[in-house]
């Protein structure tokens, strides 16, 4: 295996997740990872009258300290309601024919499991957009799942015989290419580039969900810009 990147699931995340799945041969999505509330694991943003307005997977009250696996969508998650804020935020964009019928299938999937659920809505963008990387889930790998942080990444990679890492840039002050490379791995970060368009001749607002890239751009202009516009780049020491 050569190229591995390994991230928890988010909700109709931004193109940089995507571009990550697509620089790999395989990608591990973590399943027995702690939720974070404030986080991105089931919200993110899309262009609603020019502005960048929050969308979320409502959650069944529950402790904090379950992981992503053991939480569940509220009963009352109401999907026609969240349809609805994506057909009135883009139903004038050009590609809304094209790209409705993906999110109507994600968010009409009846899993109320929260891993289970995001992870069939990445898969199923996947395939959309035509990015074929394999998919596997973190606890189905054989680790000592009680390892944590950088050990747990190096377990994943001996694991599985790969001999490149890619992480988001965001970890690039947590992870020393030098432990990599003791273990016989190559650390490369990657670094999206700078990705405008049209949206509905407003002012640009950058990094929202997928899912407003593919309302304003062709399956084709968005493959293309998953799988090349981006930079992998090694952690350089300022020693």
């Amino acid at each position: 295996m050569s190229r591995l990147a390994i991230m928890q699931p988010y909700f109709f995340p931004y193109i940089g997740y995507f571009q990550l799945i697509a620089a790999v041969d395989l990608f591990i999505v973590y399943d027995n990872i702690k939720y974070t509330k404030k986080g991105w694991i089931n919200r993110n943003r899309l262009l609603q009258n020019g502005k960048d307005v929050m969308f979320s997977l409502p959650l069944k009250s529950d402790s904090d300290y379950l992981d992503v696996r053991d939480r569940v969508l509220a009963a009352d998650f109401n999907r026609d309601k969240l349809l609805s804020q994506f057909k009135g935020a883009y139903r004038r964009a050009p590609y809304f024919a094209q790209t409705f019928p993906l999110v109507e299938q994600v968010l009409r999937y009846e899993d109320t499991n929260l891993f289970r659920f995001l992870r069939h809505s990445i898969v199923k963008t996947c395939e959309h957009l035509g990015i074929t990387t394999k998919i596997k889930i973190s606890s189905e790998i054989a680790i000592d799942h009680d390892l944590k942080n950088q050990d747990k990444v190096l377990a994943l990679c001996d694991a599985v015989g790969t001999s490149t890492y890619v992480n988001a840039i965001g970890g690039m002050e947590l992870y020393p290419s030098e432990t990599f490379q003791k273990k016989g791995i190559n650390l490369k970060f990657i670094q999206s580039k700078r990705f405008e368009y049209p949206q509905f001749g407003s002012t640009f607002v950058p990094w929202l969900s997928i899912i407003d890239v593919m309302m304003f751009n062709s399956k084709e202009e968005t493959l293309a810009c998953i799988t090349g516009n981006f930079d992998l780049i090694e952690n350089v020491s300022n020693d």
